[in-house]
């Protein structure tokens, strides 16, 4: 007597399970529905000390989701410091991108940078047109992140503020 395929089985007889990744998918695209009818976001982020490399050297990776109110589309926005190298492995770079939020505001854009661990005067920002670059060197932790932002600003629009590790740069919009 011959075995029958069961539907999940394929030409060479191995059996695999697209119900897995469907369920997955469709659970994201439930929970991208959820922030989006909320106006929320979703944050994950995590820590890890590489095999090899430096010593005391953590890796640090994440990402936010920022569906709903306001936007016409889904934004994903990575931080941390886990970068490719040239043959495309992923290396811990000395540099981490901040976690950014951009708020498109009536008469200015503000641009809400979080920078634990450095202080104010190691804290540089520059403005070119339509992006913003943000550095800081501190005793233990370097940042740098460039941030597209909806149009073009002159120099002289730009103002900002740091209080406890966390950086607000407004850039005024003329009328």
């Amino acid at each position: 007597m011959s075995k029958q395929k069961s539907p999940k089985q394929g030409k060479a007889g191995f059996e695999f399970n697209l119900g897995g990744l469907f369920g997955s998918l469709s659970s994201i695209a439930e929970r991208l529905s959820e922030l989006a009818e909320k106006g929320e976001e979703l944050r994950r982020e995590g820590t890890f000390e590489p095999s090899s490399g430096p010593k005391g050297v953590k890796g640090v990776y994440g990402f936010t989701i920022k569906v709903g109110i306001g936007r016409d589309k889904v934004q994903v926005e990575p931080f941390g410091n886990i970068k490719q190298d040239e043959s495309g492995k992923p290396t811990v770079a000395d540099e981490r991108e901040p976690i950014v939020d951009i708020f498109d505001e009536a008469d200015h854009v503000l641009v809400v940078v979080e920078l634990p661990g450095v202080e104010e005067a190691q804290v540089t920002t520059e403005l070119k047109d339509d992006v913003l670059l943000i550095s800081a060197a501190g005793k233990d932790r370097r940042y740098r992140k460039e941030v597209l932002l909806p149009r073009k600003f002159p120099a002289a629009a730009l103002s900002r503020c740091f209080r406890n590790g966390v950086l607000e740069v407004r850039l005024a919009k003329r009328k």
